[in-house]
């Protein structure tokens, strides 16, 4: 499918052909959740711990006589009844992620990509080139495209550093190489802008 190429001053500069297979798939939202539920579990950090009565300081001596003392009969000193004793049953470390396959992954990229492009919030740039690294340059072309928040993908071989200094100062606007390009950022994001470069690259990963 033939898609516009535009300038950052939303002006068009030509034409490029979409590969069906990546961007015009069926979506499937159910591959779509299930990845970003991957993501967000493989992110999990897991690493809270409490002592169990193994590892907690203390004898495993009987504390007192079993009987005579009118206390409750104990055997150490460790158990969760006993002040500086073990946690029961409390967290310990875990991996929260779980297996998604490469088809999977894959799949999932591309029905996200698809989404964007069926509801026009795929834009291509014939490149992201600024002469100054002012915020106030960029963020007036940008202004142009009215959007909420933003996600671009660009190639890092011609990643342009004005560009990239002057879009730290605007909020939701956001940078990702063609090699990180993922499902969650692509639906976190309303519009995503796509250097020309990039296009090969995406369809050869995802082919």
């Amino acid at each position: 499918m033939k898609k516009k190429i535009v300038s950052l001053d939303n002006k068009s500069t030509g034409e490029i052909d979409l590969p069906d297979l990546i961007f015009n798939l069926k979506v499937l939202p159910d591959l779509i959740h299930q990845s970003i539920r991957y993501q967000d579990a493989k992110n999990r950090q897991g690493s809270r711990s409490t002592k169990t009565r193994s590892e907690v300081r203390g004898r495993a001596k009987k504390p007192f006589s079993q009987k005579g003392t009118g206390n409750a009969r104990q055997g150490s000193s460790k158990p969760p009844n006993f002040r500086g004793g073990a946690v029961s049953m409390g967290p310990q470390n875990r991996d929260f992620s779980f297996a998604l396959n490469k088809k999977q992954k894959k799949l999932a990229i591309k029905c996200a990509l698809s989404e964007k492009n069926k509801c026009d919030e795929i834009i291509i740039l014939d490149n992201m080139n600024l002469s100054s690294h002012k915020t106030k340059e960029l963020a007036i072309r940008l202004n142009k495209f009215k959007f909420k928040s933003a996600l671009f993908v660009y190639d890092p071989a011609k990643l342009d550093d004005n560009f990239k200094k002057a879009s730290e100062n605007i909020p939701k606007v956001n940078l990702i190489s063609h090699l990180g390009i993922n499902v969650k950022d692509l639906n976190l994001n309303e519009k995503i802008f796509i250097i020309k470069e990039s296009i090969n690259h995406i369809t050869e990963k995802l082919s």
